[in-house]
Formats: C-alpha cells, sequence, structure tokens
C-alpha cells in the first residue's frame, strides 16, 4: 500500500465537473487542496489513500470551479431596483449618473460588503469590479480591500473619465462626472496600482470608464500605464448601437478599430460588452488575444443588443461572463448570466446550436480565468483552490440526467452551499465566513435611503405595486 498523502482541505464523494480540456467529469469524485493550490483531482477511489486536516463531505453535491465575474460594479448594490423601463442612455442620464455623482466613499463601501457577500453566496470566487464612483485614492483602495476581506479573489477596475469631452457633452454627461484631470487620473490610477500591484489578490487596473466618451489620449494614455505597470486595463465598448456611430460621427473611426491601429488592443485589454462589433472589429479582438465580458442579464435589461458569441467564440476569443453589477443585472448569480447567454444566442439567431450548456459554463471559469489573467477556472493539481461545491438534492434539480445541463438551466445561486477562494473556505453552511450579512445589509439600506434623497431619484415605495393590486 503506498503511503498516505496530506492536504489541507479533502472534497470528497461529490461530482466534480473538472472544466478541463475534456471535459471530464468523475461522477463521485474528489478534491484535495494544499495552501491555495489544488493537489489533486480524481475519483473517489484514486483518492482514498488521502488525508487532510478538514474533509467535507460532498455526496449528493456537485463540485466545480469557482466563477469569474468579468464585469461588475459592486457599489450599485444601493440602488438595485430602480431605473425601470430605461435603454442605456436615459438609464445612465437620468438614473445612474445622478446616483453615481451623489455616493460617498462610505457609500460606495457599504455598497460592495453587501454585494460581496452576495457573490461569494452565488459562488463567485472572482470579480473584476469596475469602480467609478467616487475615485479618489481612499476609496478605491478600500473597495479592494473589501472585496478581498469578504474573501473574494479579483481586480478593481479604476474607473478614468478626465475631462469632459464634446462628445460626452452631446451624450448628456453631466459636468459633475469628470472631477479630474487627465493628470490627476493617471497619477491617482498609479498610486492605487502601486498599493495594489498585479499579483495582488485584488488588483487594481486602470480603466477608461468608456471609448465613445473618454479622450483618446487618455485612453492611450491609461492602455500604455497598464504595460508599464504590468496590469490587465478595462473599458466599456459598444454597449449601445449608437456608440459606434457617434464615435465615427467625431473621430471617423470605429472605436475597436481605432484601438487596434493605435496598437492598443493587446492580451492587456479587456472590453466589457463588445456588442455592436463589425466583423473587421471581432478579426483585430481575436488577432490581439483581448478579452470581452458578456453580460447577457443587463444587457437584455437596457435592450443593448446581444453580442455574436459565436464569432468571437470561434476566433478563439476569452469571452467572460458578467453580471454588471446589481443596479441592470439585479443579481449577483452566474447561473442566471449563463442561462441567459445560451438563451440570448438563440434567440438572436433562431438556431437552438448557436450556444450550448457547456460553451456557457466555460466562459464562466475556465474563460473568465483566462480573460481576468488568473491561473484558476479548472479542477486540475497545480491551479488555484477556486471552487464551489452545489447541492444537487433539491427539487428544481431532480431527476438528474445530464449534470452539465442541470446546473447551468436549473440551478441558482442560492443552490451553493460551499465557496472556497484561494484554498480557504469563505461561504459555508448559509454564511459568509468574513462578513457579518445582516449588518452588512442594515448599513446598506440605511446608506441607500440617504443617497437615492441625495441624488433625486424618483423611488416608489416598496410595497406600491401590491397597493395597486398589481401583487
Amino acid at each position: 500500500m503506498s503511503p498516505a498523502q496530506h492536504c489541507d482541505l479533502l472534497l470528497t464523494g461529490g461530482a466534480v465537473v473538472t472544466v478541463d480540456e475534456h471535459h471530464t467529469i468523475h461522477r463521485t469524485g474528489a478534491v484535495a487542496i494544499t495552501g491555495n493550490r489544488i493537489v489533486a483531482v480524481g475519483s473517489e477511489d484514486e483518492l482514498a489513500g488521502w488525508q487532510a486536516g478538514k474533509v467535507l463531505d460532498c455526496r449528493g453535491r456537485a463540485v466545480l470551479p469557482g466563477f469569474v465575474d468579468g464585469h461588475t460594479h459592486l457599489y450599485q448594490a444601493l440602488v438595485r431596483g430602480l431605473g425601470e423601463g430605461l435603454s442605456i442612455v436615459p438609464w445612465l442620464c437620468e438614473f445612474m449618473w445622478p446616483s453615481s455623482i451623489a455616493v460617498t466613499g462610505e457609500d460606495a463601501v457599504a455598497g460592495a460588503r453587501l454585494a460581496a457577500a452576495e457573490a461569494l453566496r452565488a459562488g463567485i470566487t472572482t470579480v473584476v469590479d469596475n469602480h467609478y464612483a467616487p475615485t479618489d485614492l481612499p476609496t478605491t483602495l478600500a473597495i479592494a480591500d473589501t472585496i478581498e476581506q469578504a474573501g473574494l479573489r479579483g481586480a478593481v477596475a479604476r474607473g478614468i473619465v478626465g475631462e469632459r469631452t464634446q462628445l460626452a457633452a452631446r451624450r448628456g454627461q453631466p459636468d459633475a462626472l469628470f472631477r479630474y484631470s487627465a493628470k490627476e487620473e493617471l497619477d491617482i490610477t498609479r498610486d492605487a496600482v502601486r498599493h495594489r500591484p498585479p499579483g495582488s489578490k485584488v488588483e487594481v487596473w486602470p480603466a477608461p470608464l468608456n471609448l465613445t466618451y473618454v479622450d483618446q489620449d487618455l485612453v492611450r494614455a491609461g492602455a500604455a500605464l497598464a504595460a508599464e505597470l504590468g496590469t490587465h486595463w478595462h473599458a466599456h465598448c459598444c454597449e449601445s448601437s449608437a456608440d459606434p456611430r457617434s464615435y465615427v460621427e467625431t473621430y471617423g473611426v470605429r472605436p475597436v478599430q481605432w484601438l487596434a491601429a493605435e496598437g492598443l488592443l493587446d492580451e492587456r485589454a479587456t472590453l466589457a460588452h463588445a456588442i455592436w462589433l463589425d466583423d473587421a472589429e471581432i478579426a483585430q479582438v481575436a488577432s490581439a488575444h483581448a478579452g470581452i465580458a458578456h453580460n447577457p442579464a443587463s444587457n437584455a435589461y437596457l435592450a443593448s443588443g446581444t453580442i455574436r458569441l459565436r464569432d468571437l467564440r470561434e476566433r478563439g476569443v476569452a469571452v467572460a461572463l458578467g453580471t454588471d453589477g446589481p443596479s441592470c443585472g439585479h443579481r449577483q448569480d452566474m447561473f442566471e448570466c449563463m442561462k441567459q447567454a445560451v438563451f440570448a444566442q438563440r434567440l438572436h439567431t433562431l438556431d437552438p446550436t448557436s450556444a450550448r450548456a457547456r460553451d456557457a459554463l466555460e466562459m464562466a471559469t475556465r474563460d473568465g480565468a483566462r480573460y481576468a489573467g488568473i491561473d484558476a477556472g479548472v479542477l486540475e493539481a497545480g491551479r488555484l483552490a477556486d471552487l464551489i461545491v452545489v447541492d444537487l438534492d433539491r427539487p428544481h434539480l431532480r431527476p438528474l440526467h445530464d449534470l452539465v445541463s442541470t446546473l447551468v438551466y436549473s440551478a441558482r445561486g442560492s443552490d451553493v452551499v460551499v465557496t472556497v477562494v484561494d484554498g480557504e473556505i469563505v461561504y459555508e453552511d448559509g454564511h459568509c465566513v468574513h462578513v457579518d450579512e445582516r449588518a452588512a445589509a442594515e448599513e446598506a439600506q440605511q446608506r441607500a435611503e440617504s443617497l437615492v434623497a441625495r441624488a433625486g431619484i424618483a423611488r416608489p415605495g416598496p410595497y406600491e405595486g401590491a397597493a395597486r393590486g398589481q401583487g
């Protein structure tokens, strides 16, 4: 008999969905973790000799890689449920920008803490938090601290807007959004990256907020800063059908074509949305090895359109999934995003083969990790130990035939019972280990009510629908 092998944490007896290149599933499997790395994955029999400081019995459960949320705005938890019935530009001008201008650093941290707990409960282990309100250095670092203290991995993509451009003025962006000069934006971002450099559990990235209305020189400088400091960079890209059209009217070129021509489109670029790309831009994204965050729930909510998913994935583009924050994605639930991603493609193409459950699971895990630049997203030895456990013994998940289809189409975030990040259990038995969820919710509620009042946003009463006989 071979000598016993030891690990810190052993998950055994569950259906282990590795999401590896061969789509291996161990129907009764085990995962061994030492420190922050996976050290063994296989059938329960293959790992029978392993001993651990802590053993999780996962019988009747599925074990799979943790989800990567490729684009979110955690602070927006404070305004969840408002802004109903608007397309993207009115939604921004009438709802989101007023709340963004009124929010304080303390407000933003409270919103981020609540959203981080929600994410962990739903099996999200990594977030790319595009934080843009407010973006002073103390708040930017406090957001990163809050994300890490909750137990998440990820990046704070610090929103950079600089000075108000003519295009921003034409689109109705208010003056109060543009708080810093280009130099101040870059200086603050540089300082933030120095505090949280590449390799930190939660990094800081430069994030020119939107390619359409941020000055081209500032976009160029933001990408250059990322190259200098060794980070990724992040930007909203062609979310609205008006974005490429207005860019052509102003600059004579489409946004992604300009990035490519300037040499800014490379493996460091992570573009959120990227709905309205033409054939040439899709080819340029692919050849540059840039990443894209697809946000199917928010794109449907704002009626923005749907991404050319098959064209991008067939060319090898790392397409992650994103919730796009609680104000237009509403839930930090990647199960919902996986399902919506498949359904949106099928509705758009009228082709049921245009996207499948396996594609969605890959985007939420393996491709998301590639997009974020982390060594996770697959359950195999040597990878970071970011994984989740889903309870399969629930009425909406039984009877069980095809495990991947069941996870993508039938499971939901509330079915997650364990979340492990960096080898540490950070959510278990209905409770986040490092977040007092009740206190976080109470503080967020109080701050949200004050924020909405300061911003002058109309808010219906909590039971208005029921009072009208609508609920």
